[in-house]
């Protein structure tokens, strides 16, 4: 199947469900701290697949990932990001992503969706990139997929505010998020 944008005809998905390989895929973020610099970190369980129809813009993704996994390279950290204080994630163990829409942008795709997170759920679109497709030693077909947004923690209710003495705060709101995904098609 293929994608037509304005410009560009690009081979993408054949029809099929398609599942996260979740040993070549990674769910990473960063965000600002203390004003000066930025803490990295990645959800090390997460799942999906993405169920492409003949249509490809009419692909759904769903994707689960477990807020418990998060792995900063800090354990005092991550327990302070497993608390009520953040994650929360006695009462919030699952965050999810469902799209609504895959749609052509530029060189690549957007693909637009619901993140749950903390109890909230907010819109927020993947700008998306397709890295390729193709077969494996095993008889597999694979695709690869990168992806990034932004969100603000605010607006899914993890609003904890440590201000600095000089201004500015420890935890900054904005988080960048960049996800790598090899899906594997599964057998029909």
């Amino acid at each position: 199947m293929t994608l037509a944008t304005p410009t560009t005809t690009t081979t993408l998905l054949p029809a099929g469900t398609w599942n996260i390989d979740p040993s070549h895929s990674s769910v990473e973020f960063s965000v600002r701290h203390l004003m000066i610099s930025k803490v990295k970190g990645s959800f090390k369980t997460f799942s999906g697949a993405v169920t492409v129809p003949e249509d490809p813009f009419q692909a759904s993704i769903h994707v689960t990932i477990d807020p418990n996994s998060i792995d900063t390279g800090d354990a005092t950290r991550d327990q302070h990001l497993r608390s009520a204080d953040f994650f929360e994630v006695e009462k919030y163990p699952v965050a999810e992503y469902r799209s609504s829409g895959v749609r052509p942008e530029g060189d690549g795709y957007v693909v637009d969706g619901q993140l749950t997170l903390h109890g909230v759920t907010r819109p927020v679109a993947l700008i998306l990139e397709l890295n390729g497709v193709g077969g494996d030693p095993w008889g597999n077909i694979r695709a690869g997929f990168a992806a990034t947004t932004e969100i603000n923690r605010r607006d899914f209710g993890i609003d904890i505010t440590m201000p600095l003495e000089t201004g500015g705060v420890v935890v900054g709101d904005k988080i960048k998020l960049s996800i790598d995904v090899e899906l594997v098609l599964a057998a029909s």
